[in-house]
């Protein structure tokens, strides 16, 4: 009872404060519902994957202008606790500074998340993969890159260090693939570190199809798909990457 009323004094303070940003900011997120609502069987079903992505689009717009869902967690968790149907799954980086579910504005529930430096591909990756999308329905498999990722900057100072050098390893072959970089190949260049990141999710796309004869062909059914996309840190944007435009792809 004291921290709901500390937190009831907190917004009580945070409302009447003279300070116009805040003012807009607490107005703003007063006129969003609270979601207490969950993906279910039957909405996972109706959901294409072109739902999905249009779904996670409007998520990171939401996501970008602090104007995110309220969502009513215990009553999501309640209703969740003997079953889940998440309607994609994402493969992204552990980085603290890229929170899936919130830079997609996702609830509980919503989308199955592994998390692993550098959002390379491995074999536990390819069986949650598997068990996500076969085993529980979900739609969408989205490899997220990110903007100043460790990983990345690590693979391209080479470093060699216990088990991250194996790691590291899966992403050596896009490196060499951009040998011929024009320009500085260093992790002081913005621009080649962009394109080695976003390479890499790419790449990592093509190994589970290569890998996952489960998901490729689900892929080619058109039961699924399979997409990259890149998180700006500095805008907290995701953009979609084109595998047949992007000309970081098959060079």
């Amino acid at each position: 009872m004291k921290y709901f009323t500390s937190l009831l004094l907190c917004y009580g303070l945070v409302a009447c404060s003279q300070n116009a940003g805040t003012e807009k900011i607490v107005d703003e997120t007063a006129t969003l519902p609270l979601v207490d609502e969950v993906m279910t069987i039957e909405r996972q079903t109706e959901m294409t994957f072109e739902d999905v992505i249009n779904d996670l689009k409007k998520g990171n717009a939401r996501f970008t202008k602090n104007h995110m869902f309220q969502r009513n967690n215990v009553a999501q968790l309640e209703y969740l606790e003997t079953g889940q149907h998440p309607k994609a799954v994402v493969l992204s980086c552990i980085d603290s500074r890229v929170p899936v579910e919130e830079v997609f504005d996702q609830g509980v529930g919503d989308l199955f998340v592994i998390r692993v430096a550098g959002n390379i591909d491995n074999d536990h990756n390819l069986g949650s993969l598997e068990y996500g999308c076969k085993v529980s329905g979900a739609k969408l498999i989205v490899v997220l890159g990110h903007e100043n990722c460790g990983a990345i900057k690590s693979a391209v100072k080479g470093v060699d260090m216990g088990n991250i050098t194996e790691l590291l390893s899966h992403v050596k072959p896009v490196l060499d693939k951009h040998q011929d970089f024009e320009g500085e190949r260093s992790v002081d260049n913005h621009d080649f570190l962009e394109l080695i990141t976003k390479d890499n999710a790419l790449m990592t796309l093509d190994d589970i199809r290569n890998y996952s004869e489960i998901l490729n062909q689900m892929e080619q059914e058109g039961r699924i798909k399979l997409i990259a996309a890149y998180f700006d840190m500095n805008t907290g944007v995701v953009s979609w990457l084109d595998e047949k435009d992007n000309p970081m792809h098959d060079q």
